[in-house]
């Protein structure tokens, strides 16, 4: 609704700001490893499997020293025992020493379980994917008529991104206490183009599927992620946020973002000096367990560890969660960039990301605090998640080579491929 002079002015403004939701001080680092019987840690010495897993540890820790702060990598070949590493900071265990199964807000990711209730309700025939937008929920998306249920899912419904709002910006940072609910935050989402024309990443869209959930079955979205996803696959740490507050009975990932001096450099240009997130102080750091992420809703309000998420996520891509003509749908893809067809893609709900071993299916996620990658491969036989106790963080010059190059050799090791040669990211700084 507003010009697009108006939407490009917002994003220069604070694109780097919404990098928390794309979708990661040398120290000893304390290590962590957990086992249940079923997925044992791989501990056998004298194999070259072994000396693998070993050099994912070193490059956990390099992350970790170099910004991630902590790193929790999980990876299961889909036979063998499972890997499960955690490495951080030292300094950060004076707030939480970092388990391998802590809970982990999941951010992004949840766009995967909402793209597979609507998906489920399209099998059941309640929902179409050709629907207009306006026939569910009318009057609350801008050029509804023209946008489809599907536009929504994969991202290329027109909608700008309320998290470029400078109104917005204060509650994504926890600088403000505010309740949003879902139809303000589509009040503030503007068109930046026609529906169809191209993928632009949204959170807006997730946010009007949630309403649309809810329109379809009468349910609240979080009774729904029960009913027919977290319940059914056991995912006892798993649940949808609706406050600050964490559910008891299990640890927690502590959170930390640059301060606001730190994180100038993210900034983009005419941005307010000295924007940094609310916290507690620590260093140079700021802790932002704290800041309410209930806004996110069904574009990133999932809470999880990594093997509830590897668990929902191989149930998804191995098909027993939705039928073989729903998962068809899910895994038809549009080019991210489209000068790069054959770059990273979107599907309803599901990247297919390209990496150095492979291609492999999943999402990101990013919230304050907290930045992930979670991936299987095409059958959903293997699975490997890599999280940073990070968001920000991760895109300074010191930690994003060092991030980078742990996801790449989390996906190899996946894949049972060697791990890509990379220079040190420590002789980048």
């Amino acid at each position: 609704m507003g010009t697009r002079t108006q939407s490009t002015r917002r994003r220069s403004l604070s694109a780097a700001v919404a990098l928390t939701l794309a979708t990661a001080i040398t120290a000893t680092a304390a290590v962590t490893a957990s086992a249940s019987p079923a997925h044992p840690v791989d501990t056998s010495p004298g194999t070259a499997r072994q000396s693998q897993v070993k050099q994912l540890a070193e490059l956990a820790q390099e992350a970790a020293d170099t910004g991630s702060l902590g790193t929790i990598v999980r990876v299961d070949r889909g036979h063998g025992p499972v890997v499960e590493i955690a490495r951080q900071a030292a300094w950060t265990r004076a707030d939480h020493v970092l388990r391998t199964n802590d809970q982990f807000r999941v951010a992004s990711n949840t766009k995967t379980v909402t793209a597979t209730l609507v998906l489920q309700l399209v099998a059941e025939g309640r929902i179409r994917l050709a629907d207009p937008v306006e026939k569910w929920l009318p009057g609350l998306v801008p050029g509804g008529q023209g946008i489809t249920v599907e536009m929504l899912l994969n991202h290329t419904s027109g909608l700008d991104d309320f998290v470029l709002v400078p109104e917005f910006l204060p509650s994504l940072l926890g600088l403000e206490q505010r309740a949003w609910a879902p139809e303000q935050l589509l009040a503030l989402a503007e068109t930046r183009g026609a529906p169809g024309e191209e993928w632009f990443y949204s959170n807006a869209n997730y946010v009007a599927l949630g309403l649309v959930l809810e329109k379809a079955t009468g349910q609240p979205l979080a009774d729904l992620m029960e009913q027919r996803v977290i319940r059914p696959l056991g995912m006892k740490d798993t649940y949808l946020s609706t406050d600050a507050s964490w559910r008891t009975g299990r640890g927690h990932v502590t959170g930390y973002e640059p301060d606001a001096e730190h994180l100038a450099p993210l900034l983009p240009p005419g941005a307010p000096e000295g924007l940094g997130p609310a916290g507690p102080a620590r260093g140079d750091h700021v802790d932002v367990t704290g800041i309410d992420p209930s806004w996110a809703g069904a574009s990133g309000g999932m809470v999880s560890t990594a093997q509830d998420w590897d668990r929902f996520l191989t149930a998804l891509m191995s098909g027993k969660l939705l039928p073989p003509a729903q998962m068809k749908q899910m895994r038809t893809t549009v080019a991210q960039d489209a000068a790069d067809p054959k770059g990273d893609r979107y599907g309803l709900g599901l990247m297919e990301v390209r990496t150095p071993c492979g291609t492999v299916w999943g999402h990101t996620g990013g919230l304050p605090g907290y930045g992930s990658e979670i991936y299987t491969d095409r059958t959903g036989s293997r699975s490997v998640t890599v999280l940073t106790s990070t968001n920000l963080g991760v895109r300074l010059p010191a930690a994003a080579p060092a991030n980078k190059a742990l996801a790449d050799a989390a996906v190899c090791t996946m894949l049972g491929k060697p791990l890509p040669t990379t220079k040190s990211a420590t002789a980048t700084h």
